[in-house]
């Protein structure tokens, strides 16, 4: 389910039957929690022209950037490292932090993590390299298998 806070749009999805109001309550944990795929995030929310999303991770996702869009990691669950270029951020559960559009990066979860992403309407989930891990935006906003 994806709840629209600016604009109050509702879109369901292909595997979430209950039809929902424009304004309830959704939990990024519990969604996070139920997520089968590592690093395969699922829109949960839009704020004007970005994204909410949830992931659950596990390993090493790949090195990349976004050239044009910032990307804030708020980790819900377990401990996420972010590898940088010039350093590395280590963020546990509680603890966000926002990589700077262009910089290259490397998220790493040497156990499961779950994650919050915000980021806007038009960064590519691994930026401009494609490997097996990446997801196109019609599979994070649960409309394709």
């Amino acid at each position: 389910m994806i709840a629209k806070i600016s604009g109050l749009r509702q879109t369901e999805h292909a595997n979430d039957h209950e039809e929902r109001q424009m304004n309830d309550v959704v939990s990024p944990s519990a969604v996070a929690e139920k997520l089968t795929d590592h690093w395969s995030p699922r829109v949960i929310a839009e704020v004007d022209n970005s994204y909410v999303k949830v992931a659950k991770v596990k390993g090493v996702l790949t090195w990349h950037s976004h050239d044009g869009e910032d990307e804030l990691f708020f980790v819900l669950k377990g401990t996420l490292r972010i590898e940088m270029e010039d350093r590395d951020v280590t963020l546990n559960a509680g603890e966000l932090f926002v990589v700077p559009k262009g910089v290259r990066h490397n998220p790493v979860a040497d156990h499961e993590c779950h994650i919050l992403l915000f980021e806007r309407k038009s960064t590519a989930h691994t930026g401009n390299v494609v490997t097996d891990k990446t997801r196109s935006i019609e599979e994070q906003l649960g409309s394709a298998r």
